[in-house]
């Protein structure tokens, strides 16, 4: 069996060497040891039809798949066992393939200026990349259950279903069910719910969670007997409630009415550099675009040929349109913020976070945040915390360089008191502070 093996391993070697290329053999026998092996094989028998079975049975469990269908024609056996080499070895080129790609990718990163962008769930504080948050925060609800069926159920509602219109229909639904019960506590039609029911089926039933929250009010599902069939159906029953009880389930009902999506939050990242030549330059990886690079490439191409031959012709409607155009192609951006002292911060935002949000950011980041602060923005555009204005409006996307100054006529009061020029970043920051590459 293992001379049968080889023989069929070293065919499919010799049909991968390809044309053109030969194989070396030993020719250097001598005639008579030819003659004796050429005797031996003609006395060789095929192997039996037990063997044949033995053998594909080892080799399924040497390449650790499962048994493969056994047939008694040898050349059926010999056709499987060529597959699954031929298999195995094109599996090791793709291999090969993946790690030289991803090692490509690796060397890529380093010369990012940012290596992605990553959130955290507020549920359990794990910090995820972009493919990793709606994954982690679904089973971080349902892990909810164990200790509270009602939050967990309403977290379910809020945050399973994209359609948000579906949700308040069925909150509106389900809150009616809970009105009619706390005013009718005793009338048994309004603690059942007939689950075949068009309006529920339509309505709540089609909506992620909110049976579930219904099991959490006290409903239990039972078969009942209809008038008119002759099979009986599944209802949501709920047992008569005592006062608690119902009280109870007004609150949950309060609660499902005030939900909210749970929703991984951007982690900014904030990160302190030390004085830097290539503080304006930016390397960003493709999660801040909308566009694959590819589409990013052609298209600066075809705005760098037309831009000098539509200068002229363009009015300023169809340079604002173009420039609005332009700023949704960025879903984030990485801003970093030049101290008085030379040093950087840095840190990732939404293409569409508010200015306050971004002056939030480095009063956070400061020792004496709560001094006023202004952000020059390039061209000497200065920002003002209390513009309501998204960063792409103002023109920050997809990065920007700002300079950070402490208000002027404050800095001169604390000087003529006598007192020191505030303290700048965080110990926590220069601890960790880096030089850009």
């Amino acid at each position: 069996m293992k001379k049968f093996f080889e023989d069929i391993k070293k065919d499919i070697k010799f049909k991968s060497a390809g044309p053109g290329k030969k194989l070396t053999e030993d020719t250097s026998a001598k005639p008579d040891k030819v003659q004796s092996s050429s005797a031996t094989k003609n006395l060789r028998h095929a192997p039996s039809e037990g063997a044949q079975r033995a053998g594909a049975a080892a080799l399924a469990r040497i390449e650790q798949r499962p048994r493969p269908m056994v047939h008694t024609s040898q050349e059926a056996i010999k056709n499987q066992v060529k597959r699954e080499l031929e298999a195995e070895a094109a599996a090791l080129d793709d291999t090969e393939k993946v790690a030289s790609v991803e090692g490509a990718e690796m060397k890529g990163a380093t010369r990012l200026s940012v290596p992605g962008v990553y959130f955290t769930c507020p549920l359990t504080g794990a910090t995820l990349t972009r493919s990793e948050r709606e994954a982690h925060v679904k089973e971080a609800i349902l892990m909810r259950f164990e200790e509270d069926a009602g939050e967990a159920s309403v977290m379910m509602i809020h945050t399973f279903n994209k359609d948000r219109e579906k949700v308040k229909t069925a909150v509106d639904i389900i809150s009616k069910y809970v009105d009619n019960i706390c005013k009718n506590p005793t009338e048994e039609k309004y603690r059942k719910i007939k689950v075949g029911n068009k309006v529920f089926q339509e309505k709540v039933h089609c909506v992620e969670g909110s049976r579930e929250f219904l099991q959490s009010l006290g409903f239990i599902s039972v078969m009942l007997p209809v008038e008119g069939q002759d099979e009986e159906e599944e209802f949501l029953v709920l047992p008569e409630q005592s006062p608690d009880d119902l009280e109870l389930m007004k609150e949950r009902r309060d609660r499902l009415q005030r939900g909210e999506p749970v929703r991984a939050q951007l982690d900014r990242r904030p990160q302190a550099f030390s004085p830097s030549p290539n503080a304006q330059h930016f390397e960003l990886p493709p999660e801040f675009y909308n566009l694959t690079a590819e589409e990013l490439k052609k298209e600066q191409q075809q705005r760098t040929e037309s831009v000098e031959r539509n200068a002229m012709l363009r009015t300023k409607a169809m340079r604002e349109k173009e420039e609005q155009r332009e700023r949704r192609k960025y879903n984030y951006t990485l801003l970093r913020i030049r101290l008085p002292d030379g040093n950087l911060l840095q840190g990732t935002f939404y293409a569409w976070d508010r200015l306050p949000v971004l002056f939030g950011f480095v009063r956070e980041s400061l020792v004496d945040g709560w001094q006023p602060f202004e952000l020059i923005a390039p061209g000497s555009q200065k920002l003002q915390d209390s513009d309501d204005v998204a960063l792409a409006e103002c023109n920050l996307v997809p990065a920007a360089l700002l300079t950070f100054a402490w208000d002027a006529a404050v800095q001169a009061d604390i000087a003529a008191a006598g007192g020191k020029s505030p303290s700048l970043l965080k110990p926590e920051l220069l601890e960790n502070l880096q030089s850009l590459s």
